[in-house]
Parts: structure tokens; sequence; C-alpha cells
């Protein structure tokens, strides 16, 4: 696998993660200020949802990473059809 196949796989996995993640732990205020939407979280928790998902998407990577090096998983002949 590629550095640009490894970036791209890593963006991706990282969204999908963060994206999940979103919901977790947040609480919309029990008195919302004047103004400010009343479904808005009280604490969003953006950085350990972001650390989190990079933690998450460096292991897939890495691993998927692994597994082609390995010849564990060959996309070129399940895509091609042909041996390597």
């Amino acid at each position: 696998m590629g550095w640009t196949n490894a970036v791209v796989l890593f963006v991706i996995v990282w969204w999908v993660t963060f994206l999940m993640a979103l919901p977790f732990g947040v609480h919309p205020p029990e008195r919302p200020d004047p103004g400010h939407a009343e479904s808005a979280p009280e604490r969003p928790l953006l950085w350990i949802k972001a650390v989190a998902a990079t933690a998450v998407a460096g292991a897939v990577t890495a691993i998927v990473g692994l597994l082609v090096a390995y010849d564990v998983v060959d996309f070129r002949s399940f895509l091609f059809g042909t041996a390597p």
C-alpha cells in the first residue's frame, strides 16, 4: 500500500469515526441562553472525540497496511482477476 492510499484510508476512517462519536456524551443545557438553539450541546467535547478518532484511524490504517504488506489481503487479484 502506497502512502497516498494510506492517507486516503486514514482520512476516510477518521471522518467516519469522528462522525460516529459526535453524539456520545452530549446533553443540551437545562436553561439555554437567549438567542441560542435549545438543542445545542452544553459541552460537545470535540477535542476528546478528535483524539479518539485519530487513534482509531491510525490503528485501522496500520492494520490494513500490514495485511496488504504481508499479502494476507490482495485487492489486485480481487479487482482485476489476476494473480500478483
